[in-house]
């Protein structure tokens, strides 16, 4: 007779199935930091003070994520969720400053094209935030811990 309940094995196939895409959550996550601080080094995305915010926050997600892979610890996913929040609310802030000095007149390019490419990089901010969140979250090892 088989010892194990009959739904044993769909769980182990669901676990398996969430711990593949987070690995490709974390793939992703990964080239989408990197592609990123790629762009904005080659954009020289570093002549005023904000403008280094981003280039922060990659450095901080990229070693958040090394001390997470690395230790698998409650700190390294407390670090990594604290991160990938600054993220989410980076991308808010920085497309709401940039809306409001878009309508104050402060910033005006004269196409619409070139007008949205600094909205699209907060959207990658917010993206970034959300995909490393949903890392973070869908650990089961980081719900059990939660729950107890």
């Amino acid at each position: 007779m088989d010892a194990q309940p009959p739904h044993a094995g769909a769980d182990s196939a669901g676990a398996d199935r969430i711990e593949l895409l987070r690995r490709w959550i974390l793939i992703i996550l990964v080239l989408g930091l990197l592609g990123t601080v790629t762009e904005l080094v080659l954009l020289e995305h570093y002549e005023q003070p904000t403008q280094f915010v981003p280039l922060v926050l990659i450095v901080a997600a990229l070693a958040a994520l090394f001390w997470e892979f690395r230790r698998r610890d409650m700190a390294g996913r407390r670090a990594m969720q604290i991160v990938m929040a600054l993220f989410v609310l980076a991308g808010f802030v920085g497309f709401g400053l940039f809306t409001a000095f878009a309508m104050l007149g402060q910033i005006g390019p004269a196409n619409a094209v070139e007008a949205a490419k600094p909205a699209e990089r907060f959207e990658i901010a917010l993206q970034l935030g959300l995909l490393g969140l949903a890392y973070v979250f869908s650990d089961s090892r980081f719900r059990r811990s939660e729950t107890k």
